[in-house]
């Protein structure tokens, strides 16, 4: 097999020797002929998935990787599906971009791309985090738009988000429709470009005021901001968009006493003070926690590079700063956000939150605890948002909600994760807590006291290459032909299987339907509460474990013990499922 890719290969890259393609591209192509093989099947073996979401790959020369061409035909096959669906209409697109080396450039691409189609395009006039473009899209009465970024990916990855006229990134039926558009196109030279440029207009610093004015909206804790506006806040952008609007916003809200990472402020795709650009991970937060302690902070806060997740840090009575992992910020923000609005009279049983089917069940406790309707949905942020377009023009108002990846939206107005909203309402319910005698921490601690001791796991098993697609879709088919039994000790009862949408009772050996879409996501309940659910990530190429364990926590002063407990059973889970 591996021949015959390396023979396909070499097909496919000599006719980009042939074609329509610039000299710096061919000289690249020859020396992989000549030089390295291994990495010119991988480059030429397929062509880069234009997935339900867009694009997102390695840079580079190939049909597998991201560059100007590959970013050109998806845009074309775009831009034939938009006209197929809005016939007769003057079709508006928004573009925006991060600090990913050659976001800059891509976005332009695509700006002419749809300009010589004919469309009235908004363009960014530098880069911008994801959740503006969102609001561009919706605020601009926009058909569709697209984001060049590759979220938290390694510097060597970039992407393409296709989004709809909801703001959201695209769902079915578009998704599917799309992408059939875009295997339509077989040639660079079917691409429409370098005409009526006078349709792209740039977007500046005004539109960016209408989105922080749009947040400030958010805002439930006005008096508790103005007491506390010289709460100490460290910010750190991680080289990426957040720079532009996250402090600019934390201003909007009130607070005076935001510092933030000066190496780290600094605009650079290839993020040279970070191995990895991602907030979930402490090494990453490093800087900005160890200019916290120095600083005596009551907050650290980061966004990754298109600044959609936000990564939290609290300092605990010792002063050692905790990382917040995705479902604890999930958990506070949206228990700060559901307090505010029952203590501001908002609350009128016509409200709602969200969370994916791998987030924490601890949110619907919290939703539960007030009376708050509560809905799952699957991984990513275009499902939250499929759940939000399918309540309006009804009584339901949408609260919050958010996923387990350090992603949170609250308010309707953007569709899709926000981290710059997210860190002003995570600053402002740090204050409010401070009003009332708490910190976030110690917040979060008597939430575990009231509701119960939720903690999740994560495992994430990364095999790259040809090979390693290969076998993380072998590790899915062995998990459905031999689940497991028990996890921990505790017998497994329920099986939930997201591709077949059916809910097995092992016992009895019955099914239930799941009225959910389908995806490729198996979930193991044991009779005890714990949860095991197992999914290939649709951007990365990794399978993901994710583990949720619960006990109750008698007292605040018992959180080490129970929360040593809970760490033993999920580290017990990873030896079961050979994790370790």
């Amino acid at each position: 097999m591996a021949t015959d890719l390396e023979a396909l290969a070499l097909t496919k890259a000599k006719e980009w020797l042939e074609g329509n393609y610039d000299a710096e591209t061919k000289d690249r192509i020859n020396y992989l002929i000549t030089n390295d093989r291994k990495e010119l099947t991988e480059s030429f073996y397929k062509d880069l998935e234009f997935g339900t979401g867009g694009l997102r790959g390695i840079m580079g020369a190939g049909t597998n990787r991201m560059n100007i061409y590959t970013v050109g035909m998806a845009t074309q096959g775009l831009s034939n599906y938009l006209k197929k669906c809005f016939k007769g209409q003057q079709i508006r697109v928004a573009i925006g971009h991060d600090s990913r080396n050659n976001s800059r450039k891509f976005a332009e691409w695509v700006a002419d791309i749809f300009a010589g189609n004919g469309f009235r395009v908004y363009l960014f006039d530098a880069l911008r985090p994801t959740p503006e473009l969102s609001f561009a899209i919706r605020e601009l009465e926009c058909h569709s738009g697209v984001m060049v970024t590759a979220s938290h990916n390694p510097k060597e990855y970039n992407g393409y988000k296709a989004y709809w006229s909801d703001g959201s990134q695209v769902t079915a039926p578009h998704d599917m429709n799309i992408i059939a558009e875009v295997e339509k196109i077989k040639s660079v030279d079917q691409i429409l470009s370098g005409k009526n440029k006078e349709n792209i207009t740039l977007l500046d610093e005004a539109f960016d005021r209408k989105y922080l004015d749009r947040i400030l909206s958010l805002s439930l804790s006005g008096d508790a901001v103005r007491k506390f506006h010289d709460m100490k806040i460290v910010y750190t952008p991680l080289h990426g968009a957040g720079v532009r609007l996250v402090p600019a916003s934390l201003k909007n809200f009130g607070f005076t006493n935001v510092s933030t990472v000066r190496e780290q402020d600094i605009l650079d795709g290839n993020f040279p003070t970070v191995e990895s650009p991602n907030p979930e991970e402490r090494t990453t937060m490093r800087m900005a926690i160890e200019q916290g302690i120095r600083e005596k902070a009551e907050l650290v806060l980061a966004t990754d590079p298109d600044s959609d997740r936000i990564g939290i840090a609290v300092p605990d009575p010792k002063g050692e700063f905790i990382l917040l992992n995705g479902n604890q910020t999930c958990v506070l923000l949206t228990y700060y956000l559901c307090r505010r609005w029952q203590e501001t009279g908002r609350l009128d049983g016509h409200q709602y939150i969200i969370k994916t089917i791998v987030t924490s069940t601890m949110i619907d406790k919290v939703a539960d605890s007030f009376g708050v309707r509560h809905f799952d949905c699957l991984t990513g942020f275009k499902y939250i948002a499929s759940v939000i377009r399918n309540f309006e023009g009804t009584r339901e108002q949408y609260i919050g909600g958010g996923e387990e990846s350090f992603g949170y939206l609250a308010g309707s107005f953007v569709r899709d994760k926000d981290g710059v909203s997210a860190c002003s309402l995570a600053a402002e319910a740090a204050a409010w807590a401070k009003s009332i005698g708490l910190t976030l921490y110690e917040l979060l601690k008597q939430m575990y006291v009231d509701l119960g001791f939720y903690k999740e796991g994560l495992v994430s098993v990364v095999r790259k290459g040809i090979e390693g697609s290969a076998e993380i879709a072998q590790m899915m088919v062995d998990f459905r032909a031999n689940p497991p039994k028990e996890l921990c000790g505790a017998k497994v009862i329920t099986i939930k299987d997201y591709l077949s949408q059916q809910t097995l009772d092992v016992e009895s050996g019955k099914t239930t339907p799941i009225e959910i879409e389908k995806s490729n996501v198996l979930q193991f309940i044991t009779f005890d509460g714990t949860i095991v659910s197992v999914r290939p990530s649709g951007t990365e190429p990794k399978i993901k474990f994710y583990f949720g364990v619960c006990e109750p926590l008698p007292s605040v002063d018992k959180f080490d013990e129970v929360d040593g407990q809970l760490d033993r059973k999920i580290e017990q889970m990873k030896k079961d499922l050979n994790l370790i």
